[in-house]
């Protein structure tokens, strides 16, 4: 774990972390960095899929459990109204909220297996100098397994990077 005095000397050395070919690593900072994803070299995240996934599983359970229910099973006539596909614009308010509620269920459960939650303890925490990043300092992380750390090389490439503070976590 190694700090830093700024947001710029932070982002900076993200970018170097990143062209060093680093792949298990993190930033915190006390907010957010505008370009940090980038200067960490991070893709699009893969919860707008997910997200999708979970609105069209919505959708489509909504509209099957309609028609099947209203159209084929037990037909419902009111006044006159026909029991066939042209009754679709009655199913939009149940297909939107069941839309609307599968897609959060899949945000939420989602977010928390990416993210890999709940988690209670983290050696971070242990750290004397992980608290500060979230008043006034900025912090970088390399985790020991990532494929390039090196116990040795890693701390003097952090050195070089301008590091103010470097610290040791035990898992």
């Amino acid at each position: 774990m190694a700090e830093f005095s700024s947001a710029s000397e932070l982002y900076h050395a993200a970018e170097k972390i990143r062209d060093a070919g680093f792949r298990r690593w993190d930033v915190h900072t006390p907010y957010p960095v505008h370009g940090m994803d980038h200067a960490m070299g991070l893709g699009k995240s893969w919860l707008s899929a997910v997200v999708l996934c979970g609105g069209a599983t919505g959708s489509f359970v909504a509209l099957f459990l309609q028609f099947f229910t209203q159209v084929s099973l037990y037909p419902t006539v009111v006044q006159n109204k026909p029991t066939n596909l042209f009754t679709i614009p009655a199913f939009f308010p149940v297909t939107f909220e069941l839309t609307i509620l599968l897609a959060a269920f899949a945000t939420l459960f989602g977010l928390l297996i990416f993210i890999m939650l709940p988690r209670w303890n983290h050696p971070l925490f242990n750290s004397k100098l992980f608290p500060k990043f979230s008043d006034d300092g900025f912090i970088m992380v390399v985790e020991a397994r990532d494929p390039k750390f090196k116990k040795e090389e890693t701390r003097d490439f952090l050195k070089e990077l301008g590091a103010d503070g470097i610290e040791e976590v035990a898992h």
